[in-house]
């Protein structure tokens, strides 16, 4: 417990507690037990957060004579799954900038198959009756500075390009919609973007996949990955799975692919939760269309409501540790999450007094490109997908489709994109990883102070195709 200081937001974050909202609820699922013994499977899946679940889960739905495994760490959707923001976007490239900028020949298509990604995921969720309080309000972006109207306008002209409906709003427009003093214009990208609970979301897949006789064990690290005639051999603590294909889905924890390490990045991510607020609260506030939101700053914040009205409100700090070191220490930081409360309150002054009841971070995986790269080892005995940059939500269902396809050795519509097939430029070693890190993070901070201007490092970024667009 916080020692309570002068300051509103230290007060406010007095009390809270240090561990996701999402996961810190009495509906959560009993864990099932772990691998205590040798078995076999067709197909085994590893790490049980959204990429493995979908995987499982559409493997079963593929054929459902297969026998698959998942092995999970922990319990599934304790990770990056269970306390993520709940933004469950139709984009498969981290936002619509990135992937015209990366997959300009594509971009049309990938649109195409995320809108359909995103549809299917709602079907997913009436299908097998997953109660995750799926919501497709979509996402209104903001300008916080004058610089940043531009932006939006530029925004919303290649979202409507692409087919979508986009409404641009002046000052008075969208403090009509979501009434902060800091909000000079914004734009509502209405088709995108969906609201979830996230881990409800993950403990509904887990339970869709148990139904159809997936065998999830979990409380089951894998330690070592090994080749053999007949398959691979995953060695876990007690016991062992011999499987004649594996899925990959471990995000940013300890890649069990050397070559991996290469190009992923495991970056922390905080965020806050509020107590619920009271009708006159959100009177207050407005925000009748309950959208996602997110500000147009390069370090930016996303935030939105839960469906007993609670905010949610993270982003900012984006923090890399040095030789990519992931800890549960480091999932509590005290300077951002003042930082946070700060911001949140000279973003909604009018709600002065409101408490913290949840304060949390965690590890995400990003890359060089911003978005998912995928890829096969073991002689196509294994497939994996990683570095969905926080934007995994909706994503990492494409990805698992994208591991079976390889896994079937069949090429398909997805496996011949450029955008399945290529790389992320590669990082360098340690010293170098860390210093061009901290670099960019510094240059961004110093862009936003300087009215978007961007300095030598970041146009260097940008011209070696490296910048980063969210």
């Amino acid at each position: 417990m916080r020692a309570k200081g002068s300051k509103l937001w230290a007060s406010a974050l007095a009390d809270a507690s240090p561990t996701p909202y999402w996961t810190d609820r009495p509906e959560r699922p009993a864990p099932v037990p772990p691998l205590t013994s040798a078995t076999t499977a067709q197909l085994a899946v590893i790490g049980g957060g959204y990429s493995g679940l979908w995987t499982a889960l559409l493997a079963k739905e593929r054929d459902p004579s297969a026998d698959v495994v998942l092995l999970e760490s922990g319990v599934c959707g304790h990770a990056a799954s269970g306390r993520n923001g709940g933004f469950c976007s139709a984009s498969l490239t981290h936002g619509l900038a990135n992937g015209v900028d990366r997959f300009p020949d594509e971009i049309t298509e990938l649109e195409r198959l995320g809108r359909e990604n995103l549809d299917q995921i709602e079907d997913t969720l009436g299908r097998y009756a997953i109660d995750c309080d799926f919501e497709r309000t979509g996402e209104l972006e903001v300008a916080t500075s004058a610089y940043q109207l531009d932006w939006l306008h530029e925004s919303a002209e290649l979202t409507r390009s692409m087919g979508y409906r986009a409404e641009v709003f002046d000052r008075d427009q969208v403090r009509a919609q979501v009434d902060s003093p800091t909000y000079l214009g914004g734009w509502w990208d209405r088709d995108r973007v969906a609201m979830v609970d996230p881990a409800k979301l993950a403990w509904g897949l887990r339970q869709a996949c148990l139904s159809l006789g997936v065998r999830i064990y979990e409380g089951t690290p894998v330690l070592g990955l090994s080749s053999g005639r007949d398959g691979l051999t995953l060695r876990t603590p007690h016991g062992e799975v011999r499987a004649a294909k594996v899925a990959l889905a471990t995000s940013a924890f300890g890649p069990l692919l050397r070559k991996l390490k290469r190009y992923l990045i495991p970056v922390y991510d905080y965020a806050l939760m509020t107590e619920p607020l009271s009708p006159a609260q959100l009177g207050d506030l407005g925000w009748a269309n309950r959208q996602g939101l997110g500000d147009s700053a390069n370090q930016f914040h996303y935030y939105r409501l839960t469906a007993d009205n609670r905010i949610l409100f993270g982003g900012y700090d984006a923090i890399y540790h040095f030789g990519n070191r992931i800890a549960p220490t480091l999932e509590q930081r005290e300077a951002t999450f003042d930082r946070l409360a700060e911001h949140f309150f000279t973003t909604f002054p009018q709600l002065e007094g409101l408490r913290f009841t949840h304060s949390w971070g965690g590890v995400i995986d990003t890359c060089t490109r911003f978005c998912a790269f995928f890829g096969t080892a073991f002689g196509g005995r294994l497939a994996y997908a990683a570095g969905y940059t926080g934007l995994g939500v909706g994503a990492t269902r494409f990805g698992a489709q994208v591991m079976l396809d390889h896994l079937s050795g069949a090429a398909t519509a997805r496996t011949e994109l450029d955008f399945v097939r290529s790389k992320p430029w590669p990082l360098p070693p340690e010293p170098l990883r860390s210093l061009g890190i901290q670099l960019t993070r510094w240059s961004l901070a110093r862009a936003d102070e300087h009215q978007g201007r961007r300095n030598l490092w970041l146009r260097t970024l940008d011209h070696a195709g490296l910048g980063f667009d969210s």
